[in-house]
């Protein structure tokens, strides 16, 4: 697309509004809660002139655990790792799986994210000795059943019970009415997410394949349950969501749909809620490339190239694709080519583990026979940016209706060189600028930080008059997220 100067460019707007007598825009507003917005998709971008969207993927860092003890072993995978109350992180994951011991859910802890350690539990004994930190394995200790994709959480409801502060959904395999054997979902809860029970006698979510990692979580958003889950549409692996008012009464599964359509193999998902983004959610699904196999000799029984991508939704049912690249390759390493049932595999749970850095762990190393976990690091909210180069660009929202209660602040996620810079300009709804919120009155801003706050001269506050458009003009600058507050 050809690129204009900004000022002549929105001069020449200017002039032919006031020569003809402009029409307010018609295009329906993103009403746009306090929050921070990551710009992963295109949710606020309407228009972008000589600017890149540019995918940023973790930084591989170090191995936090590897698989190595007599109830792990080669077919350990799916794990979940999460903050608790205490403010200690936790890591579960699968161990076991081959005839002796049966598969098991194992936890570790660590305080800063990158040491983990597997505490001695007690709770079940394990070829013959309970000097282990395995907190679950099926009743029936079947090779596979409830331990095999065991993902837990803690429950944020404000009504939810002491006694299950922590719940968790895992895969059971049963007869249906008919006595046919289906895959199906239980739900089970724990005071202090270390012993569990089950909730229901019975699975609660019946349809669907449920062979991954399926997620649960309280949805701050919405102030319902939501599981996301593995499915088949079309021949693919795919993902549905559901969602309940008490964990026990599930509706109807509906198939997640994806912009552009699904052409790949989803095979978990690791979907987040992200906190401080009203009605935003991430997900990490592993991609499965089946056609694409190990030179293992002989063959692996389940083989195929895999890796992780970036979605992300605003709803949870509609997911964008907005870069079809990987987010997580499997590198240079011949143990993370090939295996399908782990390597690439994103735990669920994105921690904060430094003031500005996010780490994201994945499963490798899984042609070995002893996988491994990896964390990776990326910038706070900076999965992905809006570059402009040496020469300036523009990127323009589309209309926005901002709850006017209160005073409204804007601050930017963003770096810049040091002869780049960030300017922000305020429209209204005929696409001009708001007399005080010009680009003419924007401080502009150089540096590199989380939270710049924007001012147009003395003003730290957005305009009430609603909707408006923002124009963001850059050079040699990323923009990471917009913060409403």
């Amino acid at each position: 697309m050809k690129t204009l100067n900004g000022l002549v460019f929105f001069a020449a707007v200017l002039c032919c509004a006031l020569a003809s007598g402009a029409s307010p825009d018609t295009t329906s507003p993103v009403e746009l809660q306090p929050g921070t917005y990551p710009l992963v998709d295109r949710h606020l971008i309407a228009e972008m002139r000589n600017l890149t969207h540019v995918l940023h993927p973790p930084v591989r860092r170090e191995v936090v655990l590897t698989m190595d003890r007599p109830w792990e072993g080669r077919l350990s995978g799916y794990g979940t790792v999460l903050r608790d109350p205490e403010g200690r992180i936790r890591l579960y994951y699968r161990g076991g799986g081959d005839v002796d011991p049966p598969e098991v859910t194992c936890v570790a802890w660590s305080r800063d994210g990158v040491s983990f350690e597997r505490p001695t539990l007690g709770l079940y004994e394990i070829r013959g000795t309970r000097d282990n930190n395995v907190v679950f394995t099926a009743p029936d200790r079947s090779s596979y059943g409830e331990s095999h994709n065991f993902a837990p959480f803690y429950d944020t409801n404000p009504a939810a019970r002491p006694e299950e502060q922590w719940k968790a959904v895992a895969l059971r395999i049963a007869p249906d009415a008919s006595g046919d054997e289906r895959r199906m979902l239980t739900v089970l809860a724990s005071p202090d997410g270390l012993k569990w029970r089950h909730l229901a006698p019975q699975p609660v979510i019946r349809e669907g394949a449920f062979d991954s990692l399926n997620v649960a979580f309280f949805d701050p958003h919405i102030r319902r349950y939501a599981c996301h889950f593995r499915i088949g549409v079309r021949g693919l692996r795919s993902i549905a969501r559901t969602e309940s008012e008490d964990f026990l009464s599930w509706t109807t599964p509906t198939a997640c749909e994806f912009r552009p359509p699904q052409v790949e193999h989803y095979y978990t998902n690791a979907t987040v809620a992200l906190p401080r983004a009203p009605g935003m959610y991430l997900a990490f699904p592993m991609r499965f490339v089946p056609e694409r196999t190990s030179a293992g000799n002989p063959p692996r029984p389940v083989d195929g190239l895999c890796d992780a991508i970036l979605l992300s939704s605003h709803g949870g049912r509609v997911w964008d694709r907005t870069f079809r690249e990987a987010f997580i390759r499997p590198g240079p390493d011949p143990d993370n080519w090939g295996d399908a049932h782990c390597n690439q595999t994103p735990l669920t749970g994105l921690i904060e583990t430094a003031p500005g850095e996010t780490s994201i762990y994945w499963f490798e190393g899984c042609l070995s026979g002893t996988p491994r976990i990896r964390r990776g690091t990326f910038r706070t909210d900076g999965l992905a940016s809006i570059r402009a180069g040496a020469d300036p660009g523009e990127l323009l929202t589309p209309p926005l209706t901002i709850p006017a209660q209160g005073e409204r602040r804007l601050s930017l996620n963003m770096a810049t060189s040091a002869v780049g810079s960030v300017r922000v300009e305020v429209l209204d709804p005929y696409g001009l600028p708001v007399e005080g919120w010009a680009a003419s009155d924007c401080k502009e801003i150089v540096g590199d930080g989380h939270q710049w706050p924007v001012r147009w001269g003395d003003k730290d506050t957005l305009p009430r008059e609603t909707p408006i458009r923002l124009r963001f003009l850059l050079k040699d600058a990323d923009l990471y997220a917009v913060t409403i507050n």
